[in-house]
């Protein structure tokens, strides 16, 4: 691709072709990067950054209630919908302790920015989260590859029949019509997960999302007629779907996938081959909430993320000594990849049609 940067790929890296990854690969960079103080925490920038979102949200929530009689109520869902994304990367860096040294301060925090606020339970998607973060890309253990909607091998291609067949065939297509819905599924799945939860944490998890639910209910139907309500909650929950979609699909879709027979990758291989940094400016790292820095992010998750920027000159240095393919592309470049590659899976597919 004319703007993608891949340092250095003299050859398709696979499981079997790469020299297995030491602890030494990693070390020294670790060693580096705690020496620079990236891995501190940036409790102050935090509380800022909370603050705004809350301070954004009651704004939004006020606008609903001053003009909620007229249609023009509706331009406020794209804004709510981008506030809605980010709060959940507020969720997102609780839950990997990035916010605080407690974890049960984290906890409260994701849960506030998850269950109350979005309506997402904060330990569903934390127990999700943290197995996909372990073996990226792993067909076996990551939950984000599972065939489900949506399948990311022609293995997975090839078991898919009637709906599910046509789904498969067309998943470039309807990649993201579909994210329009993910607002929605991240509830649902969270309380279809609170079966999996026992005492206190199903109480508290439950208690949230109903709270949640009813809240969300009871802003629309009191600053807005029924009409008004009902075309508001359409366009932000798909909007707030397809905005964490664009921010999450360029990480890792059609990066390599772990042989699970072939050679096992350490630590520092087994973030940096699965995973695919965005690069563009201020933009397009406010957009992608800091997360376009994925390399970094999966070396170090528990990096505050406005250090990953920080860091990628010397994660990118240390990948070219050791001949480890970096990539990075460009935002656009990195949706063509995607769909490239979801294309490339449905072939044989539609080849049998």
């Amino acid at each position: 691709m004319a703007d993608e940067t891949t340092l250095p790929r003299p050859a398709k890296t696979t499981a079997r072709q790469s020299a297995p990854d030491t602890g030494s690969e990693f070390t020294p960079l670790l060693r580096h990067i705690r020496e620079q103080g990236l891995l501190d925490r940036r409790t102050g920038w935090y509380a800022r950054t909370m603050v705004t979102n809350a301070l954004s949200l009651a704004a939004v929530v006020t606008g609903m209630a001053l003009i909620g009689d007229s249609w023009w109520v509706l331009a406020l869902a794209p804004v709510l919908a981008v506030l809605c994304a980010r709060t959940a990367f507020i969720g997102h860096d609780a839950g990997h302790a990035q916010i605080s040294g407690n974890r049960a301060t984290n906890r409260r925090i994701g849960l506030v920015h998850g269950n109350l606020l979005l309506g997402m339970s904060y330990a569903w998607w934390n127990d999700k989260h943290n197995r996909h973060h372990a073996n990226p890309n792993h067909i076996d253990k990551d939950p984000d590859v599972a065939a489900d909607v949506l399948v990311f091998t022609s293995k997975q291609a090839a078991t898919r029949t009637g709906f599910r067949g046509w789904l498969t065939r067309h998943q470039a297509w309807l990649f993201f019509p579909l994210t329009l819905l993910e607002g929605l599924a991240l509830k649902l799945y969270g309380f279809q997960d609170l079966r999996r939860r026992t005492g206190r944490e199903r109480l508290v998890e439950g208690a949230l999302l109903i709270a949640h639910v009813a809240g969300y209910l009871t802003l629309l139907l009191t600053t807005m007629p029924l009409a008004h309500a009902l075309v508001f909650a359409v366009l932000h929950q798909a909007l707030f779907g397809l905005h964490l979609g664009m921010a999450f699909a360029p990480n890792h879709k059609g990066m390599e996938m772990p042989d699970p027979d072939g050679e096992k990758w350490g630590h520092l291989r087994r973030q940096v081959l699965t995973s695919r940094n965005i690069r563009g400016g201020v933009l397009t790292d406010w957009f992608l909430g800091g997360l376009n820095y994925q390399i970094e992010h999966h070396l170090f998750p528990s990096m505050p993320r406005p250090h990953l920027k920080l860091a990628q000159p010397m994660v990118k240095a240390h990948c070219r000594d050791l001949g480890i393919p970096y990539t990075e592309t460009g935002l656009i470049d990195s949706y063509r990849q995607v769909l490239r590659h979801m294309h490339d899976v449905g072939e044989p597919l539609r080849a049998d049609t």
